[in-house]
């Protein structure tokens, strides 16, 4: 009797057609079961947003006899997520991934990303979740260079699962196969982006603007995502959705709150 394959749950932030999450099906394929549930057009830098004011629309665009079950949503990542589990699965997946992610998601830019909140928004519902993201901007980046890494990652996860309310958030850095020096667990960078505003204005006078902004990081630890991947290793941070301060409550506790 063949062993059960894992069900695993795949999703983006760069849309169903990007060809990161083309490249992360690919490898999912041959590790278990595969059902897509990604966005119809990018969704990046969505953070956790949901579509509450607004329908939703699900297309499966797979066929019957397709061995990889796949659907578009007009939604955020994190709707996806939350459709897949409750109107798609008859089951709780075993694994989710998201990605693989056209640029990096390392230190804050963990906060805004959709590829991480999805991650995130499985983790809520229990499920074991890694976010892969590529240093990579170009719409044909190389993702070859990085299959055989992710394939590691998520059997690692699949054999060993997660600790309960942590999901993976994993960055890999733009370099050949052969040239990644390893896999390092790390913490997140304290970085910060210093953001301007390109203020313009339209035929009509109408003022409009344009988020730019320039990525400072602010940490020289040897520890970080950002010192692994600008050394050349894949960043592996560990992440919590549980955004209590436990460290402050005791002294919060010495204030006067009551008198």
């Amino acid at each position: 009797m063949k062993p059960k394959l894992p069900l695993i749950l795949i999703t983006n932030d760069d849309g169903v057609s990007a060809p990161g999450i083309r490249a992360l099906i690919a490898v999912m394929a041959e590790i278990g079961t595969v059902v897509v549930v990604a966005p119809d057009k990018p969704q990046s830098a969505m953070g956790h947003a949901i579509t509450i004011n607004s329908t939703l629309y699900l297309n499966k665009i797979s066929k019957e006899n397709d061995a990889i079950s796949e659907y578009s949503c007009s939604g955020t990542p994190v709707d996806c997520v939350k459709l897949a589990v409750n109107e798609i699965l008859k089951q709780k997946p075993d694994l989710c991934v998201s990605g693989v992610n056209h640029g990096s998601n390392s230190s804050i830019n963990v906060i805004y990303s959709g590829t991480m909140s999805a991650a995130v928004e499985a983790g809520i519902e229990g499920i074991p979740a890694i976010g892969f993201s590529l240093l990579d901007y170009d719409w044909n980046a190389d993702f070859e260079q990085i299959k055989s890494h992710i394939r590691k990652i998520t059997l690692e996860v699949l054999e060993n699962g997660l600790p309960e309310g942590v999901v993976l958030n994993v960055n890999f850095p733009k370099l050949k196969k052969d040239e990644i020096k390893g896999i390092k667990i790390c913490r997140q960078a304290k970085a910060i982006w210093m953001e301007k505003f390109d203020k313009r204005q339209t035929p009509f006078g109408k003022d409009y603007f344009w988020l730019t902004g320039e990525f400072v990081n602010q940490d020289q630890g040897e520890d970080t995502d950002e010192w692994a991947l600008a050394n050349g290793y894949v960043s592996v941070v560990p992440v919590q959705f549980d955004l209590t301060a436990h460290h402050t409550i005791q002294q919060l506790n010495t204030w006067n709150w009551n008198e």
